[in-house]
This record gives C-alpha cells, structure tokens and sequence, in this order.
C-alpha cells in the first residue's frame, strides 16, 4: 500500500483513539481502516496500537511515530503547496490557539476578517487557559505571553503586556490608595488563581524582589470574574494589563503600585518550524502581527 495512506490512515487512528470514528473521519470503511494500520504494522515490524474490546491505545512506538508522522504530513502538504506557487490562495483548515480573553479580545477579530479574506480556509480556534503543546495537539498557530523557553518553534514578538494592581476608584475612596505592597495585607485582595488558602504576589525586579503572602477574601478561576468583583468594588485585584484594557479607559478601575510593577511580559505568535511556508499560515501570521502590534492595550 501506498506509505503516505497509510500514515494518514494511523494519524486518524491515533488522535481518535478509535477505529469507528477514525473511519468517518477520512471516509473509509471501518475494515479498510483496520487493514491499512495492520500493514503499516507489519511494514515497521512494530505495535503502534494496543487494541482492546472497548477501547484503542497507542503505544509508546505509537505516540513517537504518530508525532513523527504529523510532522511528515505537514511538511508533504505544505511543500506541495509551495509547489503550486507562493501566491496561491490560502486553503484548507487552520489551527490557533490563544488563552481565553486574549483569544475573544484580540485575536477573534481577526480571524473573523482572515475568513472573510479567504473564502477557502476554515479555522479551528482552541481559546484555552492552559499552554498547548503546538506539535502534540497538532497546532499551525498560537498565541502566548510570557518568556518562552527554547525550543523549535518559530516565534514572532508583537507586543507586551504587564501585570499590575486594580482597584476601582470607590474602593480607593473608601480605603485608601496602597503606597507599598506591604500595605496590601491591609486591603480586600481578589485572586484570580487556582484555589487556594494564600497568594505569594511578587514585585519589582528580578533581582530584588519583594514578595507579599496575603490571604484573598474572594478566589475565582476566571479572570472575567475578578475583574466583575474589582470593578463592582470589592477590592484589589492582580491582572494582566489588556485583560483590564477596557475597564481602565472607561475609569472603571484604576492601577496601584505601578512603581513596584514587575518586568513587562512579551507577547509572541508561535507556529511550527518548517522548511515551507504554509500560505495559510503565513498570510495569518502576517495579519494577525500586524493586528497585534497595532493594538494599544499591547504597546
């Protein structure tokens, strides 16, 4: 059987975990399926699957190759899209991903526009609140703030954002306006955080921090509801400066101990290392930086 089919076969297999759905997925028959993997199988001299009555499993040779087997994908479609010309119309389905409110904020517009352009792409757009491993979950594009740590992705800085205190002016009013983080344990904090009984808040410089341990009246796992609870007035809140963007222009909330802020927090669009360039991704790269630097709440 042809080697290409038969990676395509497994990568519907493997990121399914079944052979029934894997068989809808690429419109063949479910014995088709399950022919193409046993010879891929037996061509590798390998068990890929770990199958059961109830369910199918990769196995450790399984994960490596899927992983392996994305990336050979990938690189074969994107170097036949390279053949076809670099100013062939982007097509296909698109990946992104962003953390929940940057995603709805900054990059939903965006996308919304890029379809618009490109009446033949389609995008698939994960807004998660946690890091999302471009390779492993099969990724084009992803948004992320903070340092990043090595690794072969390509990244393209678009902006920064800073994390900093809030409070709404009729908190401050009422309480008073904080001179030093130590002054804090002194206030009603707002976390929004896993949960937990504390919160450690760091300040200033790397080299030199302070740390403030504080005990928060009110923790909540969405930033949407911290910032509710700070503009409603219940007390100070610690976010990322776009994520607050809109409120602090309205003069719903105002920042405290900028002096004590930590070191900005850059913004990067990540996508996967390749030989070729995707004209889908890289039309939506080239707009999406463009959208993102040009945006005030990341100056």
């Amino acid at each position: 059987m042809d080697q290409i089919h038969l990676m395509k076969v497994f990568v519907a297999v493997g990121e399914e975990e079944s052979f029934a759905a894997a068989s809808r997925r690429i419109d063949l028959s479910p014995a088709a399926v399950t022919r193409a993997v046993a010879a891929l199988e037996d061509e590798l001299g390998v068990k890929l699957l770990a199958r059961t009555t109830r369910n199918v499993r990769l196995t450790e040779a399984g994960r490596r190759y899927l992983d392996d087997t994305r990336n050979i994908l990938a690189s074969i479609a994107e170097a036949n899209e390279a053949a076809a010309g670099v100013n062939a119309a982007p097509k296909g389905n698109l990946s992104v991903t962003a953390s929940v409110l940057f995603g709805r904020t900054f990059v939903m517009p965006c996308i919304v526009q890029y379809l618009q352009d490109f009446p033949e792409v389609d995008v698939s757009a994960y807004f998660l609140d946690r890091v999302v491993n471009l390779v492993d979950e099969g990724m084009d594009v992803a948004v992320r703030i903070g340092h990043l740590p090595d690794s072969s992705l390509r990244a393209l800085r678009v902006g920064q954002v800073r994390r900093v205190l809030v409070a709404s002016p009729a908190y401050l009013a009422t309480h008073g306006v904080p001179q030093h983080p130590a002054d804090l344990l002194r206030h009603t904090i707002i976390a929004a955080s896993g949960i937990s009984p504390r919160v450690d808040w760091k300040f200033g410089a790397v080299e030199d921090p302070t740390m403030v341990r504080m005990k928060p009246r009110l923790t909540v796992t969405s930033n949407d509801g911290a910032i509710a609870a700070a503009t409603s007035g219940l007390g100070i809140a610690r976010l990322l400066s776009y994520q607050v963007g809109a409120e602090l222009a309205a003069g719903q909330l105002k920042i405290i101990l900028d002096d004590y802020e930590e070191s900005a927090w850059p913004v990067h669009i990540l996508h996967r290392e390749s030989k070729y360039g995707s004209s889908k991704v890289r039309h939506f790269i080239d707009s999406l930086a463009e959208h993102l630097r040009g945006h005030p709440h990341l100056a």
